[in-house]
């Protein structure tokens, strides 16, 4: 009798180890999972050196445009110049990654007109403009947002952050009207791209 339920106790705990093994498989796939995705999400941390190599000492202006342009931190100044008061970049997360109190540059509204988009008369609107930087990080803007919307009104090419050069990279493109700042927050800024919507 006591080895019969000897036996049993045993066989009872056999089946339980074997019953909750899958389950900790699981569980540790799924943890290792969220681990490899959280790093996958994170950019990846640059050394001084490597951002310097980041750095675009101009921006072209290209694509569907009638007038190329290569802009250097010296010809934006030449332009109209703006100053804007109090620019946060926020991330997705709703985190403030960056708190200008006041900062120089140029609408890209400006820019653009200075290159001329090639329309095809006046109700040729079918354009997209990319923001591009170094690391090939895009950001993009139909035509009617910069020129039939607010937003025209608040989208710059940034060259100076609290008095001084901007940090990675000499120009830095951002929306100042967007409620998440941080998607269109282009730093190492090196062209600005013009296409037709085909």
């Amino acid at each position: 009798m006591k080895i019969k339920n000897f036996i049993l106790i045993l066989l009872t705990a056999f089946f339980c180890v074997m019953c909750n093994s899958p389950k900790k498989d699981k569980e540790q796939i799924i943890s290792s999972e969220k681990v490899s995705k959280t790093d996958n999400d994170k950019h990846p941390v640059l050394t001084p050196a490597d951002s310097l190599k980041m750095v675009n000492h101009s921006i072209e202006v290209k694509g569907d445009v009638e007038n190329t342009l290569n802009l250097t931190v010296d010809s934006l100044k030449k332009m109209k110049v703006a100053t804007l008061d109090d620019f946060k970049v926020v991330c997705q997360s709703g985190e403030v990654k960056k708190d200008n109190k006041v900062c120089k540059g140029v609408l890209l509204k400006d820019i653009l007109e200075k290159a001329k988009i090639k329309q095809n008369g006046h109700k040729d609107r079918n354009f997209y403009i990319v923001a591009r930087a170094s690391d090939d990080y895009k950001a993009t803007f139909s035509w009617s947002e910069i020129f039939n919307n607010p937003t025209g009104e608040n989208t710059y090419i940034l060259f100076e952050e609290n008095g001084k050069p901007v940090k990675n990279g000499e120009m830095i493109a951002i929306c100042k009207n967007d409620i998440k700042t941080g998607p269109r927050h282009v730093y190492w800024l090196k062209s600005i791209e013009v296409y037709k919507v085909k």
